[in-house]
């Protein structure tokens, strides 16, 4: 049986390199019947001082898997053992 990954992308919204993840990941998000939660990093300060300049990060939980550009296939590994 396998299980929703819930994944979160924290991003702001005059972030191009963030458009660019969020599209690149929704084929993944049908493929492994995953979610995302698109958070603005800019309204959170604890977020803001720990990922300011990394900007978009792709977190599962506590887990970074990757920020500024979508790593397919570490995200894709990930979601295999996850799912």
């Amino acid at each position: 049986m396998s299980k929703n990954v819930q994944l979160a992308l924290i991003s702001r919204s005059y972030c191009h390199l963030c458009h660019d993840m969020e599209v690149a990941l929704t084929p993944l998000l049908g493929e492994f019947s995953a979610s995302l939660a698109v958070v603005d990093v800019d309204a959170d300060e604890a977020l803001l001082a720990r990922y300011d300049e990394l900007v978009p990060v792709l977190l599962h939980g506590d887990t970074e898997l990757c920020h500024y550009h979508l790593d397919e296939e570490k995200v894709r590994a990930y979601l295999t053992a996850h799912a």
